[in-house]
């Protein structure tokens, strides 16, 4: 099967590497051109994961340009509206048009429980991963509504949320947030046949997951834990025998819900998670 979004348009945010990347390679593979964003800059002062850079973003561009698609790139701080909204504007204008959007950027940090969590790294953490997917859908959906057919909005938020885990309390809250903003989004523009609903992937083989911070976290026992450390404790969290999965397994459920294959499905949160929602 190929073609799935074919002709269409896609507009992804924290595209220049991980799960954006992933994304905005398997829509490009299925015939969709790409309006890519990413901040590529460090956000919070307290994250010890290395932010993406411009010549990732770059190589996100080149990797869509190779599949015979055309890109739209920006460094683009989803906190900032004004930013989103004039990117989105240029690239609907360059490319003709929009169906798909894909609200994915979103950072880590801290690890502290709630009752110790830095001012800053909560500010930082909902500004981002909750309000930043707000303003990401409230740029995009005048294109929607004008383009007249449609659409199809993919928000990420994570496993995270729809169960807590310890000492992530504010990622929490914010992927718990994402869930409601789908589910509302999904309410107030199902009579426009524009669809939208969340992916809620486990953990992901990506810098956001696979850094030391997070192997500390899961491996305080240790005091230079590794990928295979991290992995024996990560694979308690699932019914299926991985720590992680793939940022493609992720991207294929984009292109699902992106396809006219789910033509029907909205305000869903699918679970993408080696059966961690069944622990």
């Amino acid at each position: 099967m190929g073609g799935r979004v074919e002709g269409k348009v896609a507009f992804i945010t924290g595209a220049a590497r991980g799960q954006g990347r992933s994304h905005a390679v398997r829509l490009a593979e299925e015939g969709a051109d790409i309006i890519a964003i990413d901040v590529c800059r460090q956000i919070s002062s307290e994250s010890q994961i290395p932010a993406a850079t411009p010549d990732d973003l770059a190589e996100t561009a080149d990797l869509v340009k190779d599949l015979g698609r055309r890109i739209v790139t920006a460094e683009v701080d989803v906190r900032d509206y004004d930013a989103v909204k004039d990117t989105v504007d240029s690239g609907v204008e360059q490319l003709g048009r929009l169906d798909i959007v894909v609200a994915n950027a979103g950072i880590g940090n801290g690890g502290d429980t709630l009752d110790k969590t830095k001012q800053e790294d909560w500010d930082d953490m909902i500004d981002v991963n909750l309000s930043g997917v707000w303003k990401s859908v409230k740029a995009a959906v005048p294109h929607l509504l004008s383009g007249g057919n449609g659409g199809s909005i993919i928000l990420t938020s994570s496993v995270g949320g729809l169960k807590p885990y310890p000492h992530t309390g504010h990622y929490i809250a914010a992927k718990h947030g994402v869930i409601g903003l789908m589910r509302t989004f999904a309410v107030e523009l199902g009579q426009h046949s524009i669809r939208v609903n969340a992916v809620c992937p486990t953990n992901v083989n990506t810098p956001l997951f696979m850094n030391e911070g997070t192997m500390k976290l899961f491996r305080p026992d240790l005091e230079n834990p590794g990928p295979e450390d991290l992995k024996v404790a990560a694979q308690f969290m699932h019914v299926l025998p991985v720590g992680w999965v793939e940022p493609v397994d992720i991207s294929n459920a984009v292109l699902f819900l992106a396809s006219d294959e789910a033509r029907y499905i909205t305000g869903l949160p699918v679970t993408v998670d080696a059966g961690s929602m069944l622990k």
